[in-house]
């Protein structure tokens, strides 16, 4: 139903598929990177019962930013206490 209104909008006025190109291509992106988020972040449970608190099995060598600039995860040490 949409995608027949966008096409024949797109058939009427060519110039608009720029447009929705960009448009649809993040409306994609978005949604794979909430997708990424809700599934790798360590901030995110969604097994309560086998690992409540899974941000405190992370090791320090653990990268779980999206993108790290100049940070070598590798050297990190430990400095936090164990629980």
């Amino acid at each position: 139903m949409v995608l027949g209104t966008i096409l024949t909008h797109a058939k009427k006025h060519p110039a608009l598929i720029p447009l929705f190109v960009i448009i649809g291509s993040g409306g994609v992106g978005a949604g794979l990177y909430l997708m990424r988020l809700a599934m790798f972040n360590p901030d995110v449970s969604w097994d309560k019962k086998n690992n409540p608190e899974p941000w405190n099995k992370l090791s320090p060598s653990d990268q779980y930013k999206f993108v790290s600039i100049n940070m070598d995860y590798s050297r990190l040490k430990k400095d936090r206490p164990d629980f």
